[in-house]
């Protein structure tokens, strides 16, 4: 058997993580929505995924934490102000109704580290949002709702670990935005 075969790998993405206030705020507004609909993404895991690594060696690891060091981007504020329903993966999910060019300026520049580390960055676009619920049999329609103030002044690597109970995630490195 090859030694790459064996290699072991880690489910690696990058994201915008709450903290305090913010995540308390988002949980909150998540009991508030769901109720019984569907299961609800506990508090610890609330987040919004910048990009998406998935599987990946000590060597691409690397790789990502060493690009990550050389991003520049600017610190951005944002509104959770919208919340919806995707049908097809049963998910009900809250974001902002815009997002301010900082963050796709660092969306931008995740995509072209993935790239540099030889992994294939999304081809859709990027749709800013945080998971409220899975497995949802029905959800609310798009609306506006009063806003959650968020200020983004970091972004971390983050691994997801499948546990019997779900996912669990990891933060191993953040790094500052500063413009």
């Amino acid at each position: 058997m090859s030694s790459a075969a064996t290699e072991s790998t880690q489910r690696l993405f990058f994201a915008l993580w709450p903290t305090g206030a913010v995540r308390d705020a988002i949980d909150r507004f998540s009991r508030h929505e769901i109720r019984k609909r569907a299961r609800r993404v506990p508090a610890r895991n609330l987040h919004i995924t910048l990009a998406f690594a998935g599987s990946v060696t000590a060597a691409v690891r690397d790789c990502l934490e060493a690009g990550a060091d050389r991003i520049h981007a600017e610190p951005f504020d944002l509104q959770i102000d919208t919340v919806g329903f995707w049908p097809r993966p049963r998910i009900i999910w809250a974001g902002p109704a815009r997002s301010p060019r900082a963050a796709w300026d660092l969306v931008r520049s995740l995509r072209e580290l993935f790239l540099a580390c030889e992994l294939q960055p999304e081809a859709r676009a990027w749709q800013p949002h945080i998971t409220l619920a899975r497995k949802a049999g029905q959800g609310p329609e798009v609306k506006q709702t009063g806003p959650i103030d968020w200020s983004i002044r970091d972004f971390c690597l983050v691994e997801s670990v499948t546990e019997e109970s779900g996912a669990s995630y990891r933060i191993l490195r953040r790094w500052p935005l500063v413009g």
